[in-house]
């Protein structure tokens, strides 16, 4: 597997980095953003994952989320990926929550989209690879959020893999798919009629189906117009309370569904999880 570096900037000390490889398990190049904190050469530093929302690519919370001083203050690398496979050949659809750009994490079964939308084994199997041959990174030591559908994939993946991220947070998240409309678009496309196949992607049903998270940080704006048809915070409050979980969703007062809300609160989240990310 070959690395290709499409930029490097220095900032706040470290680097934040945009590389490409050609993924197996989409069959496309694949991009991602990397922020290297300055570190001695044999200094292995914990990772922060963070998965973006729909209509994103890897740019989007490089430029907008403002993660780099705080992931610098706490030696922290940070990486974005891209939210879908993309190119020639890659099916597309002409609404902005399906197809490129919002592959909701999920691997799909479903054609034309099974060939290339395999967004859950990428994030959860390949790209961890990736990025543990390449760069200074402690894997014991993971952390995991995100934004939207991206909260939704915070959520999920971390829930499905009981073990791997030392914390897990998110903003604004999806936390049902499973009972909205962008969710039940997403995954009839991709997954077809079974909702039981469903259950995997949703964080609600995954609770509910004994999944467990030890510590769970979310912030959400009470402005957000998303807010009540699509994100529906109470239903993850009501599925933790029920399975003796207690985590800490903090609804923001006149914050919008926007990176603006994001910028605001991402050094308490980077914060947050330095702590439970310490060697």
């Amino acid at each position: 597997m070959t690395l290709e570096k499409l930029s490097e900037s220095k900032c706040h000390g470290g680097m934040q980095q945009v590389w490409r490889h050609d993924s197996a398990t989409t069959g496309t190049p694949m991009t991602f953003a990397v922020f290297q904190p300055e570190h001695r050469a044999t200094e292995k530093l914990p990772v922060l994952w963070w998965l973006s929302g729909l209509t994103c690519t890897h740019e989007n919370a490089m430029i907008k989320c403002e993660y780099k001083a705080a992931c610098a203050a706490h030696g922290i690398v940070f990486i974005c990926p891209d939210t879908s496979p993309r190119g020639e050949g890659v099916p597309n659809h002409e609404d902005y929550d399906f197809g490129q750009g919002a592959g909701f994490y999920v691997d799909a079964t479903q054609d034309p989209w099974s060939r290339h939308f395999q967004m859950k084994s990428y994030i959860e199997d390949e790209l961890p690879g990736v990025v543990a041959g390449a760069f200074d990174v402690d894997m014991d030591r993971q952390g995991i959020s995100g934004h939207s559908m991206g909260g939704h994939g915070a959520l999920t993946v971390s829930l499905r893999n009981p073990g791997r991220f030392r914390s897990t947070s998110a903003f604004a998240p999806i936390v049902s798919p499973l009972n909205c409309p962008w969710g039940e678009k997403a995954l009839t496309g991709y997954l077809g009629d079974d909702r039981q196949a469903w259950r995997q992607y949703d964080s609600v049903a995954l609770i509910e189906d004994g999944a467990r998270l030890a510590e769970v940080l979310i912030d959400q704006g009470r402005a957000d117009e998303w807010l009540e048809p699509e994100l529906k915070t109470h239903l993850f409050e009501d599925a933790c309370r029920k399975a003796g979980m207690t985590p800490t969703v903090r609804m923001q007062d006149g914050y919008d569904h926007s990176y603006f809300f994001v910028s605001t609160f991402i050094a308490d989240h980077v914060a947050w999880h330095a702590e439970r990310l310490k060697a």
